[in-house]
């Protein structure tokens, strides 16, 4: 098992590492829109706010050796469901060659108010 660690996302902010590579398979932790040069999260709308989700994705992803088109399950945190279209539009940006499987789940709340935290299963063979 090898564990995944990039400067270009947030640190773990608990006893976690970014991802786990585990032979072809690599399991990111959850991320929420924490900018990594402030250690904050971002300013904005929701969009913006699932934009960083999806750039810290794309760090630890890269840093794997993968990326979105190695993705085959997505599980994203909404403490909105309000926010499902809002979501369903940057995802596809994100997603839009490859549409894993995905399972999204309406939450109380997440860690620093975050709304929305999105983690991943990729498989890179």
């Amino acid at each position: 098992m090898d564990r995944i660690v990039t400067e270009r996302a947030p640190t773990a902010i608990g006893p976690y590492s970014q991802a786990i590579r585990q032979g072809e398979w690599i399991f990111t932790s959850g991320q929420i829109p924490i900018d990594p040069a402030t250690s904050a999260l971002v300013d904005g709308d929701f969009d913006a706010k699932a934009r960083q989700v999806f750039e810290n994705l794309r760090a630890v992803l890269q840093a794997a050796g993968a990326d979105f088109g190695d993705v085959v399950k997505a599980t994203v945190y909404l403490t909105d469901l309000g926010d499902f279209q809002a979501l369903n539009a940057v995802y596809a940006e994100y997603f839009a060659d490859n549409k894993p499987a995905r399972s999204t789940v309406g939450v109380a709340q997440l860690p620093l108010g975050s709304p929305v935290e999105i983690d991943l299963v990729a498989h890179r063979g």
